[in-house]
């Protein structure tokens, strides 16, 4: 039995249990029983409730709490979680380099309000029928954006899974992190996540911030609305007014979202490449868009909507810098 610790906690969050329990239910009660979606398609749809029904997927942010905690609440409290039984959670690796994906060797994960269980079972099978390496424990802990989810998870189902009231193992994790995969990688591995999209007791949770700009993220991107292309500022680099820098990082990062809301993995690559957005979750939010182009779903099913967007700062010089952050939730 060995335990993934919350290493992150007292740092990146707190890790005082009934402080952090209080904190989340203050963000999850911020959000409105009614989100006007924020994305160019989606927002055209009108109003949706929540908890939205058979909502089962989500993209949520994973930076430290005091930037994303507010923004993750609007994906998570979308969220369907009554019958959830299973949780997948897809991650990117920030500090470990893989080509492909892997998995844990832990049978818990702990978080300060509470652990969560690993189905073993299930992890060590597509671990084997998945070619999926196995990380050591300190590669697993050095993940903040695996961590910063799970006490959110923890809390959801706390509150809405009957279930997990009974016997929180009952309702176990299984965690895949996502290296720095090619289209065609992304493709395999989505069509193997793609059978467990048809579950209704499966939610499935991918990490990932938005656009990281400033000159020590080395993305400097800017392009203005008359122009067809952009440009990456240097030190000295002047900037008009009319036009701030955190305008055009909306206008990227907008245009990242509207292209994930297509539904089309190949479209989400090309405008990654077209404008080098630094979408840190790109390669597990392109696996699971795989799975929903492989697994045989209703039409407009597995389509995310955007809900949020914020950003760390508003950019106005271009020594200054930002992270982005956005939610978004899927119907399964």
């Amino acid at each position: 039995m060995v335990t993934r610790r919350a290493t992150h906690a007292g740092s990146w969050y707190t890790d005082k249990s009934l402080v952090l329990s209080q904190q989340l239910d203050g963000w999850l009660a911020d959000v409105p029983s009614s989100i006007t979606p924020v994305g160019k398609a989606s927002s055209q749809a009108g109003n949706i409730s929540v908890p939205t029904p058979n909502a089962r997927a989500i993209i949520g942010p994973h930076a430290g709490y005091s930037y994303s905690g507010p923004a993750a609440a609007w994906a998570y409290k979308i969220v369907d979680w009554a019958n959830a039984k299973r949780i997948f959670l897809l991650f990117p690796s920030h500090h470990y380099y893989l080509s492909g994906a892997a998995t844990t060797g832990c049978s818990k994960y702990a978080t300060p309000i509470g652990d969560l269980a690993i189905d073993t079972t299930l992890v060590k099978q597509i671990q084997k029928d998945w070619g999926l390496e196995v990380m050591e424990r300190g590669v697993d802990e050095d993940e903040h954006s695996s961590e910063m989810h799970l006490p959110y998870i923890y809390k959801m189902l706390s509150l809405k899974s009957t279930a997990f009231q009974s016997d929180p193992a009952s309702v176990p994790l299984v965690p895949i992190m996502v290296g720095s995969t090619d289209a065609r990688a992304e493709a395999h591995y989505g069509s193997l996540l793609a059978p467990y999209l048809s579950d209704p007791s499966n939610i499935f949770v991918i990490s990932s911030d938005f656009c990281h700009w400033g000159l020590r993220f080395r993305y400097t991107y800017y392009q203005t609305p008359d122009s067809s292309s952009g440009i990456s500022l240097k030190s000295n680099s002047k900037v008009s007014s009319d036009f701030p820098i955190h305008e055009s990082i909306a206008a990227v990062d907008k245009e990242s979202m509207d292209a994930v809301e297509a539904g089309s993995h190949k479209e989400f690559l090309q405008q990654l490449r077209d404008s080098g957005n630094t979408v840190c979750g790109r390669h597990p939010i392109g696996v699971f868009m795989a799975a929903v182009e492989k697994a045989e779903l209703e039409e407009g099913k597995g389509r995310f909507k955007f809900v949020k967007y914020e950003r760390s700062s508003l950019v106005k010089d271009v020594r200054d810098s930002s992270v982005s952050y956005a939610s978004a939730f899927a119907v399964l």
